[in-house]
């Protein structure tokens, strides 16, 4: 991403591409005559045989707003409340900020809410990888990162400290070549990102915190009431599109299907987690902490992943099985008894030990890991004016870090295409469903879902005998040999 400047700048949609990002080529006059011969002759068959595919245009990149959908402006976006739905979104992490900053953008009304009482209320989890959501962020109006890290290499240990797999740009390419991040992941706190999101939204009134939803109703007139505790109080409005984006165990998610739909899905597994400063490793000399280096050790069942967390820290998660009972019970325990356990489980090659015995305890945390089947779409059709995106629609375990991701292509899914169906249709005679949730939902569902089933099987072979398996690739690749061990 290229670097940007700090100065206050706005951001409206592209007129070109109506802020898709994305264009259509115009179907030549060869083809459309071929496809109306084509659609001809199977006319004559009297639906006999087969119907040909309707042609439809190469789509490519814009070349106004290189594919974001926003181009620089002067002044803030307006606000149109005449000719979008008001959308309500129910939570601040990472996926509600994303498409509260969206609607803001492309002039979109809405308001966000949030439980806690502010920014830094509770801990909203550790390091992320941004992989395809790297170059989709632009969508937000974000075009760099002044604190994401950038990793070139991973490599991927015995508990020996032997080199089994390695990959990466500089696996490839010579260290005094010139490398660039276009093809490498980009490490960033999920706070720091978060806090990016929140900027372009500094001073906006339909940012409410201390809101906790506890109930809502389909109305009339296209209204959804929305039932809220305010300080001890309970509070009404309404909107014309509930979306939830409050996390695994949404509370949408809940006041939609009800509890016995489809319950939490324990992994097998849980996570201890820290974040470690470099600067108490300054006896260690190591290449694995060039803040460049993501690197992973295992004995086929205990598992630590340590990554860049910023320029001068790392963060580690050590996963391994271990009963829902004991998880539950470990985790709550606390980070004393956390620490404890990592240490005796790691006592493997440096730095490994090193970095856990240096990170102090409040930065350490740990939970079992859950996800749930897919979500079956019939679900969200019962609604007209409600939808839900990135964990509280597909939540999935950490070990493919594609939970942010898939959030942030959620959102930037979602307001594209309230802005696509809602400015090219009446949605007050359609309805919000028919103009712009079913493609959405259809979209989100497809894209997540394999992403849900890589990160539950990823939960099985990250600790079996699989990943000790020798080869310069992902360890995913490998899980095909299963059958084999």
């Amino acid at each position: 991403m290229k670097e940007g400047s700090h100065e206050k700048k706005y951001w409206c949609i592209c007129k070109e591409c109506q802020g898709q990002g994305i264009k259509r080529r115009r179907i030549s006059k060869k083809v459309r005559l071929s496809y109306q011969l084509a659609y001809c002759e199977f006319e004559k068959t009297k639906g006999e045989s087969e119907i040909p595919n309707r042609p439809v245009g190469e789509v490519y990149s814009c070349n106004i707003c290189n594919g974001s959908g926003l181009i620089k402006s002067d002044t803030p976006p307006k606000v149109e409340k005449e000719k979008f739905p008001h959308v309500s979104i129910i939570g601040g992490g990472i996926g509600g900020v994303a498409l509260a900053v969206a609607c803001f953008h492309r002039g979109i009304p809405f308001t966000l809410y949030e439980r806690d009482k502010n920014f830094n209320a509770r801990s909203q989890g550790y390091g992320l990888t941004l992989q395809q959501a790297s170059r989709a962020i632009e969508g937000f109006g974000i075009f760099s990162l002044k604190d994401g890290v950038v990793s070139t290499k991973h490599i991927v240990h015995n508990s020996e400290g032997e080199v089994i797999g390695e990959w990466g740009m500089r696996r490839w390419v010579s260290s005094d070549s010139n490398l660039t991040s276009k093809r490498s992941n980009v490490h960033i706190a999920r706070q720091s990102l978060r806090s990016v999101l929140l900027q372009q939204l500094e001073g906006n009134e339909s940012v409410k915190w201390g809101h906790q939803l506890v109930d809502f109703e389909e109305a009339e007139n296209d209204n959804i009431i929305l039932k809220f505790i305010v300080n001890g109080e309970i509070k009404y409005n309404k909107t014309n599109l509930l979306v939830g984006a409050d996390g695994i165990r949404s509370s949408v998610r809940r006041l939609l299907f009800g509890d016995s739909v489809d319950s939490l899905r324990y992994l097998d597994c849980m996570v201890i987690l820290g974040i470690c400063s470099l600067s108490a490793l300054e006896d260690i000399k190591s290449s694995l902490l060039d803040s460049a280096t993501v690197f992973q050790t295992t004995n086929g069942q205990e598992r630590i992943y340590i990554m860049p967390y910023s320029v001068d820290s790392v963060m580690w998660q050590l996963s391994f099985p271990i009963s829902e009972e004991k998880a539950k019970n470990l985790s709550l325990q606390g980070p004393k008894v956390l620490k404890e356990e990592a240490c005796r489980r790691t006592q493997w090659h440096s730095p490994i030990p090193q970095i856990l015995e240096a990170t102090t305890e409040n930065q350490i945390s740990g939970y079992p890991v859950y996800d749930r089947t897919l979500l079956n779409p019939a679900l969200l059709k019962c609604s007209k004016q409600v939808t839900l995106l990135g964990d509280a629609a597909h939540p999935m375990s950490p070990f493919k870090g594609q939970g942010a991701n898939q959030a942030l292509l959620d959102a930037l899914s979602l307001a594209r295409g309230i802005s696509k169906g809602c400015n090219s249709s009446n949605w007050r005679d359609v309805g919000i469903r028919k103009s712009v949730l079913s493609n959405y939902e259809e979209e989100m569902l497809s894209r997540s879902a394999i992403k849900v089933k890589d990160s539950a099987s990823a939960a099985k072979f990250l600790h079996s005998k699989i990943i000790l398996f020798k080869g310069d690739k992902p360890r995913g690749s490998f899980s095909k040999f299963k059958d084999d061990i």
